[in-house]
């Protein structure tokens, strides 16, 4: 089952193309990040996947049912984090989840405050105070985004730039929190521009440039060998003597060979009685995966050739 679905989804604002005909399938139970240079399209298409943005054409399903027509019955069963979490400044974090979750899930008061506390619990503040949430620090802030995003036990989590403003060690904690919930069956779709926070958690990636969708796949397929493997030894010369025509590069007590098994290719060094201090298999790396599809994407601004200062741009 799929819990997330689009066909042909596009969103244009004025003469811009957000989202270009996105076709999209995110699997139930899976841990899809969805990836993409600033600008490229992420959170609008979060957006339009909880009704928050209407499509200008194309459909959205989410959870089996057609969106924004059905939100009433499908965002109760879906936590989201958009960007920046909102609260309400002037309360303090506990208060700002009692009123989300009296105005949501409702039921005795008992009940409703004890979720309260095993959510902040679950996120890092279950030492939260009484003060107001516009004296929270930025990692705060995101950790009760976080929170009112669990906080109505969801079977879908969509979340945008989850870890922005945590420090290394509640970047960790929170990657943690999510395979934990992931494992009992909650589908995590995180939306990043970090290659290393989507590759550290999520089994399938979806690759955004422009607003188009210009890939899908596992990590590990993206990730395969490359047929490349790279030989540690004291005696490259006679690597490479061996292997000759299949030596790629050779530098140092290092020699890349090409080699579909790199089993096969140990047992052939050894045989020879070349000594093998390290071998390994080389894969592409995320990060060469996405620079490669979408070179287009940037947020950087250079001045063009010819424009002095005070020149129209």
């Amino acid at each position: 089952m799929d819990v997330i679905v689009t066909s042909g989804l596009t969103k244009r604002f004025g003469h811009v193309t957000a989202v270009d005909g996105l076709d999209l399938r995110v699997p139930a139970g899976s841990r899809f990040g969805l990836l993409g240079p600033n600008g490229s399209g992420k959170t609008t298409l979060v957006r339009m996947l909880l009704g928050l943005v209407h499509p200008t054409s194309g459909s959205v399903e989410l959870l089996g049912r057609a969106m924004p027509r059905h939100a009433a019955a499908v965002l109760p069963r879906v936590g989201a984090l958009v960007e920046n979490p909102a609260a309400w400044p002037h309360l303090s974090g506990r208060a700002n989840l009692r009123l989300l979750d009296a105005a949501g899930a409702g039921g005795q008061l008992r009940d409703r405050r004890r979720r309260v506390e095993d959510t902040l619990a679950r996120v890092g503040l279950a030492g939260v105070d009484r003060r107001p949430v516009r004296a929270y620090s930025l990692g705060m802030r995101q950790r009760l985004g976080i929170a009112a995003a669990l906080l109505r036990d969801p079977e879908l989590l969509l979340l945008d730039e989850p870890t922005n403003g945590l420090d290394p060690r509640g970047i960790g904690e929170i990657r943690e929190l999510l395979r934990a919930l992931n494992a009992t069956g909650t589908t995590v779709v995180l939306s990043s521009h970090l290659l290393g926070e989507v590759e550290a958690l999520c089994t399938r990636v979806g690759v955004l440039d422009a607003g188009r969708l210009v890939l899908t796949e596992d990590l590990d397929a993206l990730r395969a060998p490359t047929g490349r493997v790279l030989v540690r030894t004291p005696d490259p010369a006679a690597v490479a003597g061996l292997l000759d025509g299949r030596v790629l590069d050779r530098r140092g007590d290092a020699v890349v060979v090409r080699a579909d098994d790199p089993g096969e290719l140990n047992a052939r060094l050894v045989a020879a009685g070349i000594r093998v201090t390290g071998l390994a298999a080389q894969r592409r790396s995320l990060e060469q995966v996405v620079l490669e599809l979408t070179g287009s994407g940037s947020d950087r601004v250079d001045r063009r050739p010819g424009l002095g200062r005070g020149a129209p741009r």
